[in-house]
């Protein structure tokens, strides 16, 4: 903190210091703010503070009642006997053994389907390896194990379901038998690159599934039944989060086929699927207002708003004027760009002279293009690149879940010679953003975030930072 204090402070309004900060230590403020803002959110110093167990109820924020009505307050469940706990998505690991902590380890079985093998076995739990941002064979054996624990299930038993981003893929089983593995692969793969927002890949994914869309829910009916879920996807859209396994769904097929033909994307695919979408033979998910629904808690532990939160606190606690744009989140990644860079001008009138950071968050769209490595954090990054160069300020998006697209990078940090030094090096960014090669853009020169994968997926922060020069 000292050492960005002091980047701030040589930085006056005549910049003496400014070819050393556009060289490195602006990119390193922009960077050591998305730091602070990781550990800030982190998964289980969240769910100790706002889980806990008083006698034998289990209490948490009632975000969401389970029959309408206005978020907020304190809900809880009786923990009458031993519960069933079912932890799937990139946060799984550190949920689980956040929660065996919270009730003393007082679980009568449990389930983790996680991107990665846990470093250490959780007691009662079964672990699954599943796929991301594809399904595998673990995500079937998951999806399989997950309706096996809730299947036959009485009013006394409680479920716990611990549910995170990524779950779309890690848990799958399809609701066609004759839907293999490979369909639901290449499925999976047309979604992702299709340039949708996931609002409507979800809507797709749920009615083709046998966990999604709520099924899940209906199988463990009629137990009672608590969500508490970290959320990744807009506000007031919980119900997309891993595409809804445990929420009763407003989306219908009709939206569905709409939405396949729209893009295009009915044509392209797999057989086995296809012929439901040209048949109308998909089944309806469960809506709201559903009786069985009512016995269902839910609880959003975390949002992309607390991780842009974080960041503006983390920008002003190393003395910038922070802000939280107003402007659009869930664009494509160049509307998005040039909007955060209008704000950003406002922002820097607005304070004269003084180091300034915006702060955004929400999840680009960026419709692949080539065959190359990167997402769409590296990708907004690199066109973002080219409307600030020359000029005194810095650019990064990254994704909270440690992984950006296809690349091992969680994202990318650029400043206004950013281009020159790629030139200088045989790079052409507009080649390489046709390609979808922005990790190879900015592996060569060594600006990609490489934070490993963090437990955590709470969407992307992208901050746009001007030093007052």
């Amino acid at each position: 903190m000292q050492e960005a204090r002091a980047i701030l402070m040589s930085s006056t309004p005549e910049c003496p210091g400014k070819d050393r900060w556009l060289q490195a230590e602006g990119k390193q403020l922009a960077t050591q703010i998305f730091l602070k803002t990781l550990a800030a959110v982190d998964v289980r110093r969240t769910m100790l503070a706002r889980v806990r167990k008083e006698g034998d109820r289990l209490v948490f924020p009632g975000s969401i009642p389970a029959a309408g009505g206005s978020p907020g307050g304190q809900d809880s469940v009786p923990l009458t006997s031993p519960p069933r706990v079912i932890a799937f998505g990139k946060a799984a690991l550190q949920m689980a053994q956040s929660l065996h902590e919270i009730l003393g380890g007082d679980i009568r079985a449990g389930l983790v389907v996680a991107p990665t093998e846990p470093a250490v076995q959780i007691d009662r739990f079964r672990n699954v390896v599943g796929g991301h941002p594809y399904p595998n064979a673990g995500s079937l054996k998951g999806g399989r194990a997950a309706l096996e624990i809730v299947t036959g299930l009485n009013r006394d038993d409680l479920v716990i379901f611990l549910i995170s981003g990524g779950g779309s893929a890690l848990l799958e089983l399809p609701q066609d038998p004759a839907v293999t593995l490979a369909d639901m692969i290449e499925f999976n793969r047309l979604l992702v690159t299709c340039g949708l927002p996931i609002e409507q890949i979800n809507v797709l994914r749920k009615h083709v599934s046998a966990v999604k869309g709520g099924r899940l829910a209906l199988r463990a009916f009629p137990a009672r039944q608590l969500t508490v879920f970290i959320s990744d996807v807009p506000e007031a859209l919980d119900s997309v989060v891993a595409s809804g396994p445990t929420m009763a769904d407003p989306s219908t097929v009709d939206e569905c086929y709409s939405i396949a033909q729209a893009g295009g994307l009915a044509r392209e695919l797999p057989a086995s699927l296809r012929q439901h979408f040209e048949e109308r033979t998909l089944e309806e998910t469960p809506k709201p207002g559903d009786r069985r629904f009512e016995c269902s808690h839910y609880c959003r532990l975390l949002s992309n708003r607390d991780a842009v939160e974080a960041a503006r606190a983390a920008a002003g606690e190393l003395g910038l004027v922070a802000e939280v744009d107003g402007g659009p989140w869930d664009a494509d990644y160049r509307e998005v760009a040039r909007a955060n860079l209008a704000a950003l001008d406002e922002l820097a009138v607005r304070h004269p002279g003084r180091p300034v950071c915006l702060v955004g968050g929400g999840e680009v769209t960026c419709l692949v293009t080539g065959p190359g490595r990167g997402g769409r954090n590296q990708a907004f990054v690199l066109y973002a690149a080219g409307l600030i160069t020359g000029r005194h300020r810095v650019v990064l998006s990254a994704g909270t879940d440690g992984r950006d697209g296809n690349s091992p990078a969680s994202g990318a940090v650029a400043d206004g010679q950013t281009l020159a030094r790629a030139q200088s090096l045989g790079r052409d960014p507009a080649q390489d953003l046709a390609a979808s090669d922005s990790y190879e853009f900015f592996r060569a020169l060594a600006d990609t975030l490489e934070t490993g994968y963090t437990g955590n997926n709470l969407r992307d922060v992208r901050l746009w930072l001007d030093l007052g020069c």
